[in-house]
């Protein structure tokens, strides 16, 4: 059980969510820092919790990691880094234009646009070798989940090639003077992606077969994009200790069968495999125990349980049922069980004879391979980027082109090639997927938690400029802000592990709605051991392990909260979403 060979620079760990690349790249960094090599760790993620796993707080600048030495990291902010964005290129102005032109100017660069830019900017900064990354021997990018980083990963060729066509001196993010000047700096960032002595990218995955599947898509597409040294790190392989265990036997043999089945791409890759570890890798000290087991042992503490576990998932979509229609939203961390969860009321709902819409704003899209069997009554669909791109821009050309010379006409499809017009016209497929909640159910599978709160930042900003200007927007876009914050026509289920990583980013995740005045529904807490009844000695420890984390949603957190057991069968298909849905088999629970 080994972690990922380094033999480049720079490390990209990237996977599904939940597979663990921040434990691995945490656990990397740490090795060769021990080893005497200089090492910043990044987390592309817009919602990072390397501040947790390292004990230290960290900010958009290196940031020592305490007791660590050769060990810095960093986080890049998408709203700091959209911030100092915005202000590097107004204020070479302020003081030369009208004040109403330097406001125009700040409103210009505050929409969904900038932020992915200057997030971009930071990333492209550090890859393309800034003075900050100089100093280290190898940098090391923890990323967020799959679909996020293929998107970030396409912006230097997507931002080098938009500009080697655009002509006409402004873009959708303002004067392109501010783009210009990096071009040199998106070619360094094309050019480390690319070269297989300079990167590697780790391929993260879990022994589970949608993990897989989900990273042989991403190996095809990063080869796609000229980036070929990849490498696979199966993370989390169970070994039973207790073969009559049906929990323990049912772990083992799914993953089992999940490795032999692997797609033949990924199963040529160089491959490393990391054990199960019932603590998770939080924390310095659960770290080194990790990298060091024959020196450090991590403590084991027994915890009692308080309170009477949650029940599961019917009671709660009673409620749900009884509007007759309305959107559903899941919502957290990548790898917890938004698209299970998600399908599972879906089929439901369906079951129960009512129109409903299954469908999912994740770049990954997995809605589709979970239920995998059709239902009368029950549509499957997902927000495709490139469908919606295409639609937008006839849409706009049709409108507006109609008015315009040849040279207008020029100017407008050019700008419509931005990179930026994919951001405009997913949000505006999210509002029109919302808007067929009106008479129907709609279940939404949203993208992980980062990305998620930038599409809900884009609805705050998009329902301010409605405001302001009462410009040509379609209907589903004025309504979507004021449908989302009404509790009669969206519920928002928060899904989350009963683990440290996960709960605390739920608890973020409910903090950011609220401040967008959108008040969550209820938590489901999923794939918990200690419901499912086990007495394998790993997977019970893993099951103490999630005490206090399941006490602190119930008591804490959740207006409604749900337990849902590890499933001894894949919660895919009708069968393993109805099991999920209507069973619910509870641990004994110790005093």
């Amino acid at each position: 059980m080994t972690l990922p060979a380094v033999t480049t620079r720079h490390l990209f760990f990237t996977g599904k969510g939940g597979v663990g690349k921040t434990s691995l790249a945490c656990a990397t960094a740490l090795q060769l820092a021990e080893k005497g090599k200089t090492v910043l760790l990044v987390s592309t993620d817009p919602a990072s919790n390397l501040d947790e796993v390292l004990e230290t707080r960290l900010s958009g600048q290196p940031t020592p990691v305490a007791q660590v030495p050769n060990l810095h990291a960093l986080n890049i902010d998408p709203a700091l880094a959209a911030a100092a964005y915005r202000e590097r290129m107004v204020s070479p102005y302020r003081g030369v234009l009208p004040g109403a032109a330097i406001r125009r100017m700040e409103e210009q660069f505050s929409g969904g646009c900038t932020v992915e830019i200057a997030a971009f900017d930071a990333f492209a900064d550090l890859l393309g070798g800034s003075t900050t990354a100089r100093e280290y021997d190898h940098v090391i990018f923890d990323t967020a989940p799959t679909g996020h980083t293929l998107r970030l990963l396409t912006l230097p060729s997507a931002w080098s090639n938009f500009l080697s066509t655009y002509t006409s001196g402004n873009s959708c993010l303002g004067p392109l003077a501010g783009l210009e000047q990096n071009r040199q700096l998106y070619a360094a960032a094309v050019a480390a992606l690319t070269s297989h002595d300079r990167t590697t990218v780790v391929l993260v995955t879990r022994p589970e077969a949608s993990a897989f599947r989900e990273a042989e898509r991403t190996r095809i597409e990063l080869a796609d994009l000229g980036v070929r040294n990849l490498v696979l790190a199966v993370n989390g392989v169970f070994k039973s200790a207790s073969p009559d265990d049906d929990i323990a036997r049912a772990m083992e043999e799914q993953q089992a069968t999940a490795i032999k089945a692997m797609p033949p791409g990924l199963a040529a890759l160089p491959r490393s495999e990391t054990g199960f570890i019932p603590k998770g890798l939080v924390g310095l000290g659960a770290l080194r125990a990790y990298l060091h087991p024959e020196q450090i042992s991590a403590p084991r503490t027994d915890t009692a349980l308080s309170m009477k576990l949650p029940g599961g998932l019917l009671p709660l979509i009673d409620v749900l049922e009884k509007a007759g229609h309305g959107l559903v939203m899941t919502m957290g961390k990548g790898g917890v069980g938004k698209t299970t969860v998600a399908a599972a009321i879906a089929l439901e709902l369906a079951q129960r004879g009512h129109a409903v819409l299954l469908s999912t704003t994740d770049p990954a899209a997995h809605v589709a391979w979970t239920l995998q069997e059709c239902l009368p009554g029950l549509r499957v669909s997902r927000i495709d980027p490139e469908l919606e791109v295409n639609r937008y821009r006839d849409e706009v050309l049709g409108k507006a082109g109609a008015q315009l010379d040849a040279q207008g006409k020029a100017m407008l499809e050019e700008d419509l090639r931005s990179p930026c017009t994919e951001e405009i016209a997913i949000f505006r497929a999210f509002a029109r997927t919302v808007d067929e909640a009106r008479d129907s159910f709609v279940i939404l599978d949203t993208a992980p938690t980062g990305h998620t709160i930038l599409l809900m930042d884009s609805a705050e900003a998009y329902h301010r400029d409605v405001m302001r200007t009462q410009g040509d927007m379609p209907e589903a876009v004025r309504q979507l802000l004021p449908r989302l914050r009404d509790p009669q026509f969206t519920h928002v289920i928060i899904v989350t592990l009963a683990e440290a990583t996960p709960v605390h980013e739920a608890e973020r995740l409910q903090a950011d709605l609220r401040r967008a005045q959108i008040e969550p529904y209820a938590w489901v807490i999923d794939q918990s051991l200690l419901a499912s009844g086990t007495r394998d000695p790993a997977l019970a420890e893993r099951g103490q392990y999630e005490i206090p984390y399941i006490e602190r949603v119930v008591k804490q957190n959740a207006n409604r909260a749900v337990l849902l057991p590890w499933q001894a069968h894949a919660p895919v298909g009708l069968r393993g979403l109805e099991e999920l849905a209507r069973g619910h088999q509870r641990a004994k629970q110790s005093s």
